[in-house]
């Protein structure tokens, strides 16, 4: 079993004791981590940066609603192999020249440990996470085209998010050690907004912040403001050159750049709806 307390986060990433913890006690298990949390909270970034602080490369896995799961493990191109029967290129009896690793095969066929990240894995058909129980255990599959078995040789740090858009299966929830991204409280915010603006004014760290938690507070909002919509905000304020009064109102005209935080019409309409003045501490 692999050690504790490889994973403290990063310069570029934030994490909390608990999503440390996560993180350490996946990897000294070798079973995949399911991560969930809105949108915004760091899910996918979060691969990137245990790649990163492990000194891994990192293989991505983007899951649409159209993926199938062996397309994680090859392809198997069989227009290619047509082409150069009909056409004499290449030896088309050597089946292997056809096979096509995917994500999961890439990461099982690597020399070296890698972190493997599958992303949105509710996007997916239902039966999808099912599908990959056998490959996730056992960390190896067949070419049934060629007979020839994968297997990992060192188990890839594998990294799985959700967005609840669907529910997971039971057995597979039962292989995960699972995870919720709670949202960052402010100071947490204060720390992830340094990261990314480092000697940020202190005003303008204050009146923004406060600002974005006033916003996401706004009853009825379908989507509310994320990290990363703070983060491209105060970029725009600085670039502009605009400050933030000393009293403002959460209104549609009083927020500068309000498209840089909130994204849908009907929520502007909502904030127009529950406007409310708002004091910096």
């Amino acid at each position: 079993m692999e050690s504790f307390n490889k994973f403290t986060g990063t310069e570029g990433y934030i994490a909390s004791s608990e999503l440390q913890s996560a993180v350490n006690v996946a990897v000294a298990l070798e079973r995949p981590l399911l991560i969930k949390g809105e949108p915004g909270t760091g899910k996918t970034l979060l691969a990137h940066h245990i790649a990163k602080a492990l000194g891994q490369k990192l293989v991505i896995w983007n899951v649409k609603s159209t993926t199938k799961a062996r397309e994680g493990l090859y392809t198997y191109d069989t227009v290619a192999r047509l082409n150069d029967a009909r056409f004499g290129d290449g030896d088309v009896r050597d089946i292997s020249r056809y096979i096509k690793f995917g994500p999961l095969g890439r990461a099982f066929a690597a020399e070296e440990p890698v972190v493997l990240l599958i992303d949105e894995v509710d996007k997916a058909d239902v039966e999808f996470p099912n599908d990959l129980l056998h490959e996730l255990d056992e960390m190896s599959f067949e070419v049934l085209e060629t007979g020839e078995e994968v297997a990992a040789k060192k188990r890839p740090v594998t990294i799985i998010t959700s967005n609840s858009e669907k529910e997971l299966p039971d057995a597979f929830l039962r292989r995960c050690v699972f995870h919720y991204i709670d949202f960052p409280d402010e100071h947490q915010m204060k720390q992830i907004v340094e990261v990314h603006h480092p000697g940020l004014d202190r005003v303008l760290m204050e009146r923004s912040i406060t600002l974005f938690y006033q916003l996401r507070e706004v009853p009825g909002m379908r989507k509310r403001p994320s990290t990363s919509e703070l983060v491209d905000w105060i970029r725009v304020l600085l670039a502009s050159g605009v400050s933030l009064p000393p009293e403002a109102s959460v209104t549609p005209e009083s927020v500068p750049f309000l498209g840089a935080l909130v994204k849908l019409r009907e929520d502007i309409d909502t904030i127009d709806r529950h406007s409310k003045p708002t004091r910096w501490r």
